[in-house]
């Protein structure tokens, strides 16, 4: 098939170029457009009638695979199964002494009524119950057990009825408070918004192309692919442990993904349309430009995402598959219907013109700030640099660990109950150990901890119904996030538990949430540098493969890696609880989930090479074109410099909706993202990359001439005959 590109008032025989298979494939889309849309809408169908039959039910094992703490739940599972499973802490603090007759009798009453409530397994009496009631008389700890083993098992709506039951025992001089993960998830409020995303989107594409049918056409092929991806989730669920909180972070980075890359091809439509073509033709060379620069930049993503599963954890690998779900959804949207609604529109694609908003094509002040980092090119990269390295430096000093109740919004249940837990019962209580031994070690590992530093309390020995295990819940002097809790834990594994068991055998295991975070966040940390190393090198290698170049791969990976270290700084220099954190609803000194730098670095890297890519294509298409460096950058920048703003703009918008989220966790991802995105837009790709390319100058482009040779080409500045 060959395409004749007409440009209006051009002089001599029409250049004729054979487009690519992206640019037959949109052709194609193109003239077949009807076929298309039905295809896409059959797809919709089938997807949800798959899932509806199939899908699973989300799911997370949060516990690092072979660690000790994994160990201790296994044999909880198995013989202990009534502590197992979660618990809802119910916290009693009175005027009198909680043993007085009428206080007693109030308690007994609640504690009858929330047995009978449902998913509650048992209730342990806190009056028979060894560190039941505080030293002072005036507070009171029961547990409810559940009969699910993960909190977001849990149905909200029965977390509520246990709420409504402690609400409706509390009086004067009687307060009653509900404490746990459950508690915290059904006191949470809703996490981001696709609505938000979309109508902020929506503002900023009619203020950039100044018309309803050009900001029209990223938003539907956004909403085509949100809705494909969104009834898939459920087929992942049901091969995959996907976490709750996953499709929500697919759909928003969907969302951010397919209005940015439909925003690239409008803008390199309507330029091809304004160079004379017709809607067929501008939408074939719109494919062989922009779409291949999509592939890429949506190919980067993948790999970041990828490198999730390297992670080895059940819950990152099932986020990571829905993640990658989305993303390929909307790149096939991309390739496939994006053009198929260019036949429908593309002739009318500056029609319903706003009347405050003009028309904007080439970027003046791109041009002139292109020129001006070019005079400047030393100062500039320096100044970035330094100003990247001191956001990051907060990070040096982050306490990592698992936030709990004690960082919840004040007035809520599970925080009032965490403070009344410490205050009574000393702050370990709310992070007690579970150690499961040997029946004929337990009482020797019992009189050994009693006696060890950071210990405050070890209750009597309990022996399952088969009497081939037992279990201990040890209290330590310090709360979940001291460091010094961890300490305890390596001493009771380390010293405590082979002094116990030498000589016989025996084998003993310390669990419990405080433990699970403590191994969680350590295997997360050992297997960090595999991940950053794993991503990093595939996505040079994709660079590499894209521009034909050594250096342009180098560049891009190590800017990119300071921008997500800067962003690292500001959430550490958040979550101290400061002027910066209280902006965002974080009161106290916080610790940073070790997950969120991971899932930050995935998602983050994956978007820089996003905007990496799509400044990339256009100095490549003028290098191309030109062998002129310095002409390409400035050419690049001023040619992306909106686009790529226009496209920060929506993602930090779209990430900015996590933030009022009550989940500390994520209410920090959502936060450390948006804040990555505007570092990255404004200090890496609008002052560093350039600077950078102007130092180097040729030697961007340079590749050994073996690898010429050997690396295919994907010319994603488009088919040579068009360059």
């Amino acid at each position: 098939m060959t395409v004749t590109l007409t440009r209006t008032g051009e002089r001599g025989a029409p250049a004729r170029v054979r487009p690519g298979v992206l640019g037959r494939l949109g052709g194609l889309a193109f003239r077949r457009r009807g076929t298309v849309l039905l295809a896409w809408l059959a797809a919709l169908v089938i997807a949800f009638g798959l899932s509806s039959a199939f899908g699973g039910d989300f799911a997370a094992d949060y516990s690092a695979p072979g660690s000790d703490s994994k160990q201790a739940q296994d044999v909880l599972a198995q013989r202990f199964p009534a502590r197992a499973g979660d618990s809802v802490d119910v916290v009693v603090r009175a005027d009198a002494p909680v043993t007085d007759p009428a206080v007693r009798g109030a308690v007994s009453a609640l504690l009858d009524d929330l047995a009978g409530l449902p998913h509650v397994a048992a209730v342990d009496d806190p009056y028979a119950s060894p560190g039941g009631v505080s030293q002072d008389g005036r507070t009171l700890l029961a547990r409810l057990n559940l009969d699910v083993t993960n909190p977001a098992d849990m149905p909200v709506a029965d977390t509520e009825r246990l709420l409504g039951a402690a609400e409706a025992a509390s009086r004067p001089g009687l307060e009653v408070t509900l404490g746990g993960q459950a508690v915290q998830l059904a006191e949470g409020n809703e996490v981001g918004s696709e609505g938000i995303g979309l109508l902020v989107a929506a503002v900023i594409l009619l203020v950039m192309f100044g018309t309803v049918v050009a900001a029209g056409l990223p938003l539907g092929v956004a909403i085509a692919g949100l809705a494909v991806s969104g009834v898939l989730t459920g087929l992942v669920a049901a091969l995959l442990d996907v976490p709750d909180w996953a499709p929500v972070l697919g759909s928003m980075l969907g969302i951010a993904l397919g209005i940015d890359y439909a925003l690239l091809m409008v803008t390199r439509f309507r330029e091809w349309r304004a160079a004379g073509l017709d809607p067929e033709a501008a939408t074939v060379a719109t494919m062989d430009t922009a779409g291949r620069a999509v592939l890429v930049a949506g190919g980067t993503v993948m790999v970041s995402m990828l490198g999730l599963f390297a992670m080895g954890l059940s819950f990152m690998s099932g986020a990571a598959a829905v993640t990658m779900v989305a993303v390929f959804v909307v790149l096939a949207a991309a390739v496939t219907l994006f053009p198929a609604l260019l036949g429908y529109l593309g002739k009318w694609i500056d029609r319903l013109r706003l009347p405050m908003v003009r028309r904007r094509t080439a970027s003046a002040r791109g041009v002139g700030w292109g020129r001006f980092v070019r005079r400047h090119r030393v100062l500039a990269m320096f100044a970035g640099v330094a100003a990247l390295l001191a956001l990051a430096t907060p990070f040096l000093g982050v306490n990592v660990g698992f936030p709990d109740a004690g960082n919840d919004p004040e007035g809520t249940s599970s925080r009032r109950a965490y403070d009344a837990v410490a205050e009574g019962f000393g702050p370990g209580a709310n992070g007690p150990l579970l150690l499961v031994a040997d029946p004929a070690v337990a009482p020797r590992l019992a009189a050994e901890l009693a006696g060890t530093a950071g210990v405050a309390a070890v209750s009597p020995v309990q022996l399952n119904p088969a009497g081939d295990a037992a279990v201990l819940t040890v209290v330590p002097t310090t709360g979940p996030q001291d460091a010094a809790t961890k300490d305890l834990v390596r001493t009771i594994r380390d010293r405590v538990i082979p002094a116990a068991t030498a000589g016989t055998g025996a084998e003993a295991h310390v669990g419990g949430v405080t433990a699970t975070a403590i191994d969680t966040n350590t295997d997360i940390a050992n297997r960090l540098p595999l991940l950053i190393g794993g991503v990093v090198l595939l996505s040079m290698l994709l660079l590499m493969l894209a521009f034909r170049s050594v250096v342009i791969p180098l560049t891009a990976a190590a800017l990119n890696l300071l921008s997500v270290a800067a962003a690292y700084g500001v959430v550490a220099l958040a979550l101290e609880g400061g002027w910066l954190g209280q902006l965002i609803g974080v009161d106290t000194a916080t610790p940073l989930a070790a997950f969120a730098p991971v899932l930050m670095f995935a998602i983050l890297f994956g978007l820089s090479m996003d905007y990496q890519v799509f400044l990339l294509s256009r100095m490549r298409e003028s290098w191309v074109r030109t062998g002129d460096n310095a002409r390409a950058v400035t050419h690049g920048l001023a040619s992306t410099s909106r686009v790529i703003t226009a496209a920060a703009a929506i993602m930090i918008a779209v990430f900015a909706a996590f933030v009022p989220s009550s989940d500390v966790a994520v209410k920090v991802l959502g936060f450390g993202m948006a804040v990555a995105i505007l570092i990255d837009v404004t200090v890496v790709r609008m002052l560093l990359v350039p600077a950078t390319m102007h130092l180097l100058g040729r030697a961007n482009w340079w590749l050994p001439a073996s690898l010429e040779r050997r690396l295919p080409q994907l010319h994603v500045e488009g088919p040579p005959e068009q360059a």
